[in-house]
Order: structure tokens, then sequence, then C-alpha cells
């Protein structure tokens, strides 16, 4: 594979915060520097418009090497990193939603579907998650619950705590409490039908959203399977992989990768291929790389990538 000398090695990808009604506005411990009167939900890390450490966006360096992203990449929307990866900070519980699958997200929105899979990085009172229902619906039902307010009911509420991993298939219907710091997983894509918003004044998509829910029960909590040494399987999709690193010694990983893998420091502290990386930063390794170290003893980290299998090549 033929990839740029300078993107041969992980390059930083710097966070966009997103106001949102139901944000904090602390987000400290992982990011103390950010607090004031706006109220931060969601922060990004590669979306088109992030600031890389290659001085370029990262919409950019993909137009400049769409080499980097490898066998992840999807042939309908080239231009774009295939997964979006989130940190979710909750004061309130976020609306009922639901997202569509890439048929229908395709074909409305010329868009990627969004299935996600979340991974509770703290829990606060109340501590808990919906997805799907306590049990089926018929379609009538569920209009006549969204219109009374029933739904909020309806919904299987869970409790979650630290270290709990939840795969969301695109449909199901869902919502994240209060208290919680997540870290998601996704599709890249922003297509959200929300369904019922607790009385705040924003939109509803009720057309879309009955169109792709589905109404049934769902399995909510993944079981971790250890895959290599400090390395846990937290969620499995068509579309990624999501695992937890602990490293306690060096962690290498082999060149020649056929697929960008994703980085996300989220406690501790240490060298990428010694490059310093505290908690909070993210990165980028492109596909065709070189090898590299990861020196963090002590620290945790969400690898995100696309593959058949768990990768063997992170030793």
């Amino acid at each position: 594979m033929n990839v740029s000398s300078e993107v041969k090695q992980p390059f930083q990808l710097f966070p966009l915060f997103r106001e949102r009604v139901w944000g904090r506005e602390s987000l400290a411990p992982l990011f103390p520097d950010v607090s004031g009167k706006e109220r931060i939900g969601e922060v990004w890390f590669t979306f088109e418009q992030n600031p890389t450490s290659l001085e370029k966006t990262l919409a950019e360096v993909i137009r400049t090497n769409p080499e980097i992203l490898g066998s992840a990449r999807d042939d309908a929307h080239p231009d774009i990193c295939p997964l979006l990866v989130k940190l979710l900070f909750t004061s309130e519980r976020l609306s009922v939603q639901v997202h569509p699958d890439d048929e229908y997200a395709g074909r409305h929105h010329n868009s990627l579907g969004k299935t996600e899979a979340w991974y509770v990085v703290d829990a606060q009172p109340p501590g808990e998650v919906a997805v799907g229902f306590r049990e089926a619906l018929s379609p009538e039902r569920f209009r006549a619950s969204i219109e009374s307010g029933e739904v909020e009911d309806l919904l299987d509420w869970r409790k979650v705590k630290r270290g709990d991993a939840i795969l969301a298939p695109a449909g199901t219907v869902h919502a994240i409490g209060a208290g919680l710091t997540i870290c998601e997983v996704q599709e890249n894509s922003d297509i959200t039908y929300r369904l019922y918003d607790y009385g705040r004044p924003r939109e509803l998509h009720l057309n879309h959203g009955m169109a792709v829910s589905k109404l049934d029960r769902h399995e909510l909590i993944f079981d971790p399977v250890p895959v290599g040494k400090n390395r846990t399987e937290l969620a499995v999709s068509e579309y990624f992989r999501m695992e937890r690193l602990m490293p306690e010694g060096p962690l290498r990983v082999e060149s020649g990768l056929k697929q960008f893998l994703f980085l996300l420091c989220l406690a501790g502290e240490g060298t990428i291929a010694g490059q310093q990386a505290t908690a909070g930063s993210a990165w980028m390794t492109p596909a065709g790389n070189d090898g590299f170290e990861l020196l963090a003893p002590g620290s945790q980290w969400i690898l995100a990538y696309k593959a058949d299998d768990a990768l063997e090549s992170i030793i």
C-alpha cells in the first residue's frame, strides 16, 4: 500500500465541542479547561472539520491521502472517515430517538445509516439508559404512546455502570439518561429521528421515526471478550469493532495495517509513536502504517476499527 510519508505514523485528532441542551458546563476531568455558560454535550473526533496535528482538517488529510482509510473506506462516501467517534456528557435525559439503517438513510438523506455502540466511561446517579422496549409494541400503540408521553415508561430503562458496553443497531429506539459520560462509536452519520423530547420545544420526526423503528425488546449489555494481552472486545457490528486497551507495558502495533485505527485515551498518559498522549487525546493510525509502540502503563484507551475479526497485529 502506497501511503504518503506524512501519514505513516499516528496523527492526533483535535476535538470539536458541540453544545446540547442536555450537556454540561464542566467536562472535567477529561477536559478541565472546558467550562463556562455553554452546555457541551458532545465532543467529536473524526468529523470532516476536526483539526489534526498535520495542520489540516481530517477531510483535507483524507482527500490528499485517500488510501489511509484502507479497507474501511466506504465506496459510496469515500471522502469521509466511515466512523464517527464521540464523547457524550449528559446532565439530563436525551430525547427518545431512533436512527435509520444504510438503505433508508441513503434513500432519504444520501447518508450512511447509524448503528452505534456506547462504552460507559463514568456513571453518576441515576445512571441509566433505555434501549428497546420492555415488551413488543404494535405500531398503533407505539404512535399513541408517543402522543401521550407513555413511551417514556414503555422503554426498557436499565441501570448501567462504569465499564458497561451497549450495542444499538440502526432501528433501535433508545434514550440515554442523565449523569453519564459515554464514548460512542458509530457510523459517520448525524441522522437522528427525535420521537419524544419530554416537552422540550424541539422538532420531532415521527414519520421517519415510525418508518424505521423496531418495536421489540433488545439485548442490552455486550459481554466483554478478552482478545489479547490487555485488550478487551466491547462491541462488534458489521461496521466497527470497539475494544478497551489497558496496557501494562509496551503495546506494539505492527506495520502495514489494512485499515485505519482510531485510538482515544480515556485515562492516564504516555506516548504513542513517541508523541505525548494524555486523557482526552485521540489519534488516527493510517492503513499502510509504519509500526509503532504505545507506551502508557496504567492508562485506558478505546480502540475502534472495521474488520471481520479482531486484529492480530496489536501485540
